[in-house]
């Protein structure tokens, strides 16, 4: 039977990008991010929750990172799970979980003043994400109409999902 890891990510940066180069020039960064939900408890007050995900990207993507990528910036991510496991100083097993990257979008606007996204498949940029992303906006702010009137029906807002 066929399987799928796939993760797929919208959140913001809770550090900036920590870059290592390996032998050979291979670069890697690492850096969590962080997703947050929000939802009414039983008692009908609002309640947060916030999940933080380790992020590494390799080559490209990791030099993108290091050098566009900043503290607080939201990002999207699209990936795979991987689950490592070591011996800590004391012998206990331990288990750390990463998101391994393969995909990246800037959702930021870029600092400099040229606002925008950035979208990088494995360090270049993926001209047709980003392009289909800008012009889809671009064109519903154009026409001075919002997503939210292509989609109006009577379903209520509160859907349990």
């Amino acid at each position: 039977m066929a399987s799928v890891n796939k993760v797929i990510l919208i959140g913001n940066l809770g550090k900036d990008p920590e870059v290592r180069h390996l032998e050979g020039g291979v670069a890697v960064a690492r850096f969590p991010i962080a997703t947050s939900e929000t939802f009414k408890d039983k008692n009908g007050e609002r309640q947060e929750r916030t999940e933080w995900h380790n992020i590494v990207l390799w080559r490209g993507l990791a030099e993108v990172a290091e050098k566009y990528l900043r503290k607080g910036q939201s990002v999207f991510i699209e990936g795979k799970i991987r689950t490592n496991s070591y011996q800590d100083k004391e012998g206990v097993q331990r288990y750390s979980t990463e998101i391994v990257a393969d995909n990246m979008t800037m959702l930021s606007a870029r600092e400099g003043g040229n606002g925008g996204s950035g979208s990088f498949q494995g360090g270049a940029p993926s001209q047709s994400a980003g392009q289909s992303q800008s012009s889809g906006q671009g064109s519903a702010a154009a026409s001075g109409k919002s997503n939210a009137s292509a989609f109006q029906n009577d379903e209520p807002d509160d859907l349990p999902f």
